[in-house]
């Protein structure tokens, strides 16, 4: 192994150098889409977790749609992260890139989308995770390829039947070492008066070896298209007070303020399953709304840019005992898991 390819083992990236091909040596590659389609009031995501056990692959699955409560999770003995590009698989049940995904998770359970007009990231020297992107053996990582977009498909979701036409997307990707923080937070959201603006955060413990920090990412697709990035300590740091009901982030930086005021009522939450990846089974990890209100103001050298309001937030507390918590309060198994069983 040379050592550049040595260096992408350890989940970092140089500058100008994609996050989108996979990281060979990472414990968890996490693919995610996430379409709203503000006309109906619904919203649906996808998402596939490549995980590495000491098995081989394997990966985490997930369907869950708002209106309606739709969830399906499965664990699937056969997973695949596209080397060269962006792209992640698991046998029938899962193929998705920059272009199209499909989900089968069974009859009543199944998305097949195209994506046209993408507003990719368009800063070449980092990704989502700025200059964290550089150091090896994080945690985690992130990265919000994908800002907005035209989907057009279908949506089978138990005995719901939706036509999709004209619906925006938002992607992003995920990796590290053996899963996600101990402890983390995220929103997304688009819906917003001016179709182009989309807003994405992502926050937690972060550390590698004996760095260890709370780094929150702020991203902002403004109307206009300009993309403003915000979260490096010392440089533009984002300040985060988070809730399970509400999600509050002050950031600041480069001469921009932004500010995002976010909620959503515990008991309308999804618990969606994280991968302990060399235990080779999902488990309860993160409480995840589908539809929560957001709003955010941007400021730039103190003068009012942008502000908007969006009723379909995606918004994300995630730690296994808060998620095992909530499923003690439903009156839920909190102890079981998805084996990898074949679909």
């Amino acid at each position: 192994m040379g050592l550049r390819a040595w260096y992408r083992s350890t989940g970092a990236d140089l500058p100008f150098q994609s996050p989108l091909p996979a990281h060979p040596g990472v414990a968890m590659e996490g693919y995610f889409w996430r379409i709203s389609d503000p006309g109906s009031g619904r919203v649906l995501i996808a998402l596939n977790g490549v995980n590495r056990g000491p098995r081989g692959p394997w990966a985490t699955l997930g369907l869950a749609a708002h209106p309606g409560g739709f969830l399906r999770v499965a664990a699937h003995p056969d997973a695949r992260a596209d080397a060269r590009a962006m792209g992640a698989h698991a046998g029938e049940a899962f193929s998705a890139d920059d272009r199209r995904v499909r989900v089968d998770l069974g009859e009543d359970a199944r998305l097949d989308v195209t994506i046209a007009d993408p507003l990719v990231w368009p800063h070449r020297a980092f990704g989502g995770s700025s200059l964290f992107q550089t150091v090896p053996a994080l945690n985690q990582y992130w990265h919000p390829w994908l800002l907005g977009g035209r989907v057009e498909g279908t949506a089978t979701l138990g005995d719901q039947s939706w036509q999709l036409h004209d619906a925006q997307i938002y992607a992003e990707k995920n990796w590290g070492r053996e899963g996600f923080p101990d402890a983390w937070w995220w929103g997304q959201a688009q819906g917003f008066a001016e179709r182009g603006a989309c807003v994405a955060f992502a926050g937690g413990q972060v550390h590698s070896g004996p760095i260890r920090t709370e780094v929150t990412g702020l991203v902002v697709r403004l109307p206009d298209g300009r993309v403003v990035r915000l979260g490096n300590p010392g440089i533009s740091p984002v300040r985060a007070e988070i809730t399970d009901e509400r999600w509050v982030l002050h950031g600041r930086g480069h001469g921009w303020t932004i500010e995002v005021d976010a909620a959503a009522p515990r008991a309308a939450s999804h618990v969606l399953p994280v991968p302990p990846p060399s235990q080779e089974r999902n488990t309860a990890g993160a409480l995840e709304h589908l539809a929560g209100t957001l709003e955010v103001t941007v400021r730039r050298r103190g003068r009012l840019v942008w502000s908007g309001l969006s009723a379909l937030a995606g918004l994300e507390h995630g730690g296994l005992e808060r998620a095992r918590a909530e499923l003690l309060r439903r009156g839920a198994d909190p102890s079981a898991t998805h084996a990898p069983p074949t679909i």
